[in-house]
């Protein structure tokens, strides 16, 4: 007979608290309104204090940048390849003014339109590769984990070959291999898109597979296959449900690095021609050397457009990927009711 080693007075389990926790958490969401169990919204309700402000603060810069995206036609006083209006050329470098608040480029275009426009370019890269990524990593990596054998050895090896590319070296090769090095709107988005779809197809496919492998020896798999479950059906119903928890993180961190890849690619002169669409990368390049002029804002503001993109996005999957953590989560909210209990 084993006895159990007791508990000292005056301290819990943490593992009963985590499950109370846990289970509360569970309970109050069971009886929500179907729009509050939402991703966002339930991860929004859930997040308290430092947590919630990052939340807050990426939801705000995501959602700026899609509705800017979204209504750049109406935001934008000028087109993004206007260099004049009502037949009055807007000048070359002119500081910020009335007319233009943001100041003028070298070649004569409005900051304020070129950075509004390319919104617009940036969201259309960030969906075609992010979820082209998404969709191919996790379909090969559900497969390749769940039939095993030769098809996984292949699969994997091709994986860490793909991998051991720089990417942005590889989106270089292949904006010289779709457009010549020059290209359309669509042309560069679309060289821009495959580059980074070939490269982040192996994180989803590394992660996928391993919890596929994880998971398919877990009693219900097993149980699955004993009452006749296809393959099929055990793929796409028990083993992607569960084996998908991880990718919040990973997406927006893909999502983030496609915006910094089509802005290198236009910075190396790589990207989209400015006539054909506004790319904040190219305005960089050519803000170079105004800076060292003292002219500042051609180069700031495409600058200050990429950081907060980028950071709204980041914030955005950090919270999520942490507030997706149970133990993270039933941690704070133990601390809270240990601080009531104290007070």
């Amino acid at each position: 007979m084993t006895l159990s080693n007791p508990v000292p007075p005056g301290e819990e389990s943490t593992a009963d608290t985590d499950l109370a926790a846990e289970a509360a958490t569970v309970a109050a969401g069971a009886g929500s309104p179907w729009y509050l169990r939402l991703p966002i919204l339930s991860h929004l309700r859930r997040s308290v204090g430092l947590q919630r402000g990052m939340l807050v603060t990426g939801l705000v810069l995501v959602l700026g940048l899609l509705i800017t995206a979204l209504l750049a036609p109406l935001l934008a006083p000028y087109g993004f390849a206007a260099t004049s209006a009502d037949g009055t050329a807007f000048g070359t470098q002119q500081p910020p003014s009335a007319a233009h608040p943001l100041g003028t480029t070298v070649t004569g275009f409005d900051v304020l339109s070129r950075v509004i426009w390319g919104t617009r370019t940036a969201v259309a890269v960030m969906v075609c590769a992010v979820a082209a990524s998404l969709f191919l990593g996790v379909a090969l990596g559900l497969l390749s984990g769940y039939v095993g054998g030769w098809l996984d050895r292949v699969l994997v090896m091709l994986a860490d070959a793909i991998y051991a590319f720089p990417p942005l070296l590889l989106a270089i090769v292949m904006s010289i291999v779709i457009s010549g090095g020059q290209s359309n709107a669509w042309g560069g988005i679309l060289a821009a898109a495959l580059s980074i779809t070939v490269v982040f197809i192996p994180q989803y496919f590394r992660v996928i597979r391993a919890e596929v492998v994880r998971l398919k020896a877990e009693p219900f798999v097993e149980a699955a296959k004993v009452v006749g479950t296809g393959h099929r059906r055990i793929m796409g119903t028990h083993l992607l449900r569960n084996a998908t928890r991880t990718l919040p993180l990973i997406f927006t961190l893909n999502a983030s690095e496609s915006i910094l890849t089509l802005a290198a690619l236009g910075f190396l002169g790589f990207g989209i021609e400015p006539t054909s669409a506004a790319e904040w990368g190219y305005d960089l390049n050519r803000a170079m050397s105004d800076a060292t002029s003292g002219i500042w804002w051609t180069g700031l503001f495409p600058g200050l457009a990429i950081v907060l993109a980028v950071l709204g996005v980041t914030l955005v999957g950090e919270s999520v990927n942490d507030l997706n953590d149970p133990r993270l989560r039933t941690r704070r909210k133990r601390r809270r009711s240990e601080k009531k209990v104290a007070a």
